[in-house]
């Protein structure tokens, strides 16, 4: 049985010419709330806070790992290691003391915190047993 001209078909067709899917709607473009300068200069205040955290951190956990083996023995390069991890777990709980929502941090600012201890740690650790 063949279907007459204009005639719907049972795949949805009309007359040989399939229908068109429907294109979704372009999302409306959400506009970012505009920051007063007051705004700006308190998350700038928490990012320096941030970044302060860390690089303090860092010394004080190369400091550590010198003073507690200056040979630069096997052990106390482990144990330099355990400061450095310990410096960056460490910065939540100088976060609850500063007062900062340190549940706000992503992935990323927990990386950039890991980073920035590692790098203080390592200079001044360097710095320290290269001087002896």
């Amino acid at each position: 049985m063949a279907a007459k001209a204009g005639e719907a078909k049972p795949g949805g067709e009309k007359a040989g010419r399939p229908e068109k899917p429907e294109v979704p709607e372009k999302p409306e473009k959400v506009e970012r709330k505009k920051l007063t300068k007051a705004e700006k200069q308190g998350q700038h205040m928490e990012r320096l806070k941030k970044t302060a955290v860390a690089c303090i951190a860092g010394i004080l956990a190369g400091l550590l790992s010198f003073f507690v083996d200056n040979r630069g023995t096997p052990a106390g390069t482990a144990l330099g290691i355990l400061f450095l991890l310990a410096a960056i777990v460490f910065q939540k709980y100088v976060f609850l003391a500063l007062r900062m929502d340190y549940l706000k941090l992503t992935a990323k600012d927990w990386v950039f915190q890991g980073f920035m201890t590692l790098a203080f740690w390592f200079i001044t650790w360097t710095i320290l047993l290269s001087s002896r």
